[in-house]
């Protein structure tokens, strides 16, 4: 099988990864995001273990919505109070 960018495989040795689309390929590895949410790295000589994949069967991992924590206000300084110099 020719591994391409944009491509969709399985990996046979890993099927609860489900389907993955090549992100990125060049001389020593593809990387390839499976629907379980996670990138991987697979070497050329593991190639032979991926095979064609749907395109409907890909779900792309949900996007991840930032959450913005609340802040606590900031502390005010407490007056400093000088003593009278006596002269």
């Amino acid at each position: 099988m020719i591994i391409k960018t944009g491509k969709f495989v399985s990996h046979a040795g890993a099927l609860q990864w489900g389907a993955g689309k090549v992100l990125d390929v060049n001389d020593h590895r593809a990387t390839i995001q499976f629907s379980d949410g996670i990138s991987r790295k697979i070497a050329v000589t593991h190639f032979g273990t991926l095979q064609p994949a749907e395109a409907a069967s890909y779900l792309p991992p949900p996007e991840v919505v930032a959450v913005v924590k609340a802040r606590p206000a900031p502390r005010k300084a407490k007056k400093k109070t000088v003593a009278p110099v006596e002269g």
